[in-house]
Protein backbone atom coordinates (compact mmCIF):
# COMPACT_ATOMS: atom_id res chain seq x y z
CA UNK A 1 0.00 0.00 0.00
CA UNK A 2 1.84 3.06 -1.16
CA UNK A 3 -0.39 5.00 -3.51
CA UNK A 4 -1.93 7.37 -0.95
CA UNK A 5 1.38 8.19 0.68
CA UNK A 6 3.78 8.22 -2.24
CA UNK A 7 6.11 5.93 -0.31
CA UNK A 8 5.97 2.47 1.22
CA UNK A 9 3.21 1.84 3.75
CA UNK A 10 2.34 -1.21 5.82
CA UNK A 11 -1.27 -1.29 6.98
CA UNK A 12 -2.38 -3.85 9.56
CA UNK A 13 -6.01 -3.68 10.62
CA UNK A 14 -9.22 -2.39 9.19
CA UNK A 15 -10.89 0.98 8.71
CA UNK A 16 -11.47 1.81 12.35
CA UNK A 17 -8.61 0.08 14.17
CA UNK A 18 -5.18 -0.13 12.60
CA UNK A 19 -1.44 0.23 12.67
CA UNK A 20 0.17 2.12 9.81
CA UNK A 21 3.94 2.14 9.30
CA UNK A 22 4.67 4.60 6.52
CA UNK A 23 7.47 6.57 4.90
CA UNK A 24 5.46 9.29 3.16
CA UNK A 25 6.90 11.06 0.16
CA UNK A 26 5.22 14.32 -0.74
CA UNK A 27 5.60 15.80 -4.20
CA UNK A 28 6.35 19.54 -3.99
CA UNK A 29 4.62 19.98 -7.37
CA UNK A 30 1.34 18.49 -6.10
CA UNK A 31 -1.32 21.24 -5.90
CA UNK A 32 -2.40 20.10 -2.42
CA UNK A 33 1.17 20.21 -1.13
CA UNK A 34 1.67 23.65 -2.70
CA UNK A 35 -1.52 24.97 -1.07
CA UNK A 36 -0.58 23.53 2.34
CA UNK A 37 2.93 24.99 2.07
CA UNK A 38 1.54 28.40 1.18
CA UNK A 39 -0.83 28.23 4.14
CA UNK A 40 2.10 27.27 6.40
CA UNK A 41 4.19 30.12 4.97
CA UNK A 42 7.04 27.91 3.70
CA UNK A 43 8.23 26.65 0.33
CA UNK A 44 6.65 23.47 -1.11
CA UNK A 45 10.08 21.80 -1.03
CA UNK A 46 10.50 22.55 2.66
CA UNK A 47 6.94 21.41 3.39
CA UNK A 48 7.46 18.11 1.52
CA UNK A 49 10.61 17.39 3.48
CA UNK A 50 13.23 14.77 2.63
CA UNK A 51 10.77 11.89 2.22
CA UNK A 52 12.86 9.46 4.24
CA UNK A 53 11.33 9.71 7.72
CA UNK A 54 9.31 6.72 8.93
CA UNK A 55 6.10 7.38 10.84
CA UNK A 56 4.01 5.03 12.96
CA UNK A 57 0.29 5.73 13.33
CA UNK A 58 -2.18 3.92 15.58
CA UNK A 59 -5.90 4.51 15.29
CA UNK A 60 -8.67 2.94 17.32
CA UNK A 61 -12.22 3.81 16.26
CA UNK A 62 -11.07 6.98 14.51
CA UNK A 63 -9.76 8.36 17.81
CA UNK A 64 -6.20 8.58 16.47
CA UNK A 65 -4.60 7.10 19.55
CA UNK A 66 -1.24 8.24 18.37
CA UNK A 67 1.19 8.87 15.63
CA UNK A 68 4.84 9.66 15.86
CA UNK A 69 7.95 9.95 13.76
CA UNK A 70 10.76 7.41 13.96
CA UNK A 71 13.93 9.43 13.36
CA UNK A 72 16.96 7.41 12.36
CA UNK A 73 15.01 4.31 11.31
CA UNK A 74 16.40 2.89 8.07
CA UNK A 75 14.55 1.02 5.33
CA UNK A 76 16.64 -2.09 6.06
CA UNK A 77 15.38 -2.13 9.67
CA UNK A 78 11.78 -1.82 8.54
CA UNK A 79 12.31 -4.57 5.95
CA UNK A 80 13.80 -6.82 8.65
CA UNK A 81 10.69 -6.27 10.80
CA UNK A 82 8.40 -7.02 7.84
CA UNK A 83 10.40 -10.15 6.97
CA UNK A 84 10.16 -11.47 10.55
CA UNK A 85 6.41 -10.74 10.59
CA UNK A 86 5.98 -12.50 7.25
CA UNK A 87 7.92 -15.52 8.49
CA UNK A 88 5.90 -15.75 11.71
CA UNK A 89 2.64 -15.60 9.76
CA UNK A 90 3.91 -18.39 7.52
CA UNK A 91 4.71 -20.59 10.51
CA UNK A 92 1.25 -20.25 12.04
CA UNK A 93 0.42 -20.21 15.73
CA UNK A 94 0.66 -17.30 18.15
CA UNK A 95 3.75 -15.10 17.96
CA UNK A 96 5.34 -11.81 18.97
CA UNK A 97 7.41 -9.62 16.66
CA UNK A 98 9.27 -6.58 17.95
CA UNK A 99 10.91 -3.58 16.34
CA UNK A 100 13.24 -2.35 19.04
CA UNK A 101 11.68 -0.61 22.00
CA UNK A 102 9.18 1.21 19.78
CA UNK A 103 6.85 -1.50 18.46
CA UNK A 104 5.64 -4.92 19.56
CA UNK A 105 2.98 -7.00 17.82
CA UNK A 106 1.41 -9.86 19.74
CA UNK A 107 -0.55 -12.07 17.34
CA UNK A 108 -2.93 -14.91 17.94
CA UNK A 109 -4.68 -17.05 15.34
CA UNK A 110 -8.43 -16.61 15.00
CA UNK A 111 -10.08 -18.79 12.38
CA UNK A 112 -8.43 -18.09 9.00
CA UNK A 113 -6.75 -14.94 10.27
CA UNK A 114 -5.01 -13.23 13.14
CA UNK A 115 -5.89 -10.76 15.86
CA UNK A 116 -3.07 -8.35 16.75
CA UNK A 117 -2.46 -6.48 19.95
CA UNK A 118 -0.17 -3.61 19.05
CA UNK A 119 2.03 -1.89 21.62
CA UNK A 120 3.82 1.27 20.48
CA UNK A 121 6.08 3.48 22.57
CA UNK A 122 7.03 6.86 21.12
CA UNK A 123 10.82 7.42 21.13
CA UNK A 124 10.28 11.01 22.32
CA UNK A 125 9.72 12.40 24.82
CA UNK A 126 11.60 9.95 26.99
CA UNK A 127 9.18 8.11 29.27
CA UNK A 128 6.20 8.62 26.96
CA UNK A 129 3.44 6.10 27.70
CA UNK A 130 3.00 3.00 25.55
CA UNK A 131 -0.07 3.10 23.33
CA UNK A 132 -1.96 -0.15 22.73
CA UNK A 133 -4.80 -1.34 20.55
CA UNK A 134 -6.27 -4.65 19.45
CA UNK A 135 -7.41 -5.28 15.88
CA UNK A 136 -10.29 -7.39 14.73
CA UNK A 137 -9.48 -10.62 12.92
CA UNK A 138 -7.49 -9.91 9.77
CA UNK A 139 -7.40 -12.65 7.11
CA UNK A 140 -3.97 -14.30 6.95
CA UNK A 141 -3.96 -14.14 3.13
CA UNK A 142 -4.61 -10.38 3.26
CA UNK A 143 -1.73 -9.89 5.70
CA UNK A 144 0.68 -11.93 3.61
CA UNK A 145 -0.28 -10.05 0.43
CA UNK A 146 0.12 -6.69 2.22
CA UNK A 147 3.57 -7.69 3.50
CA UNK A 148 4.67 -8.90 0.07
CA UNK A 149 3.62 -5.62 -1.56
CA UNK A 150 5.21 -3.58 1.21
CA UNK A 151 8.53 -5.36 0.83
CA UNK A 152 8.42 -4.88 -2.96
CA UNK A 153 7.77 -1.15 -2.41
CA UNK A 154 10.80 -0.99 -0.12
CA UNK A 155 13.10 -2.68 -2.62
Amino acid sequence: MSSDFGGPALFIGEDTTFLLLVRPELDPADPGVRAAAEQAGISPEEFAGPGNLWTLVLDDDFESDGGFELPGVRDSEVDDFAERLQSALGAGGPFTVEAGAVLRLDARPQGEGYVFTVHATPPEPEGAPTLSLTTRTIPRATLLAELEQFRRDLA
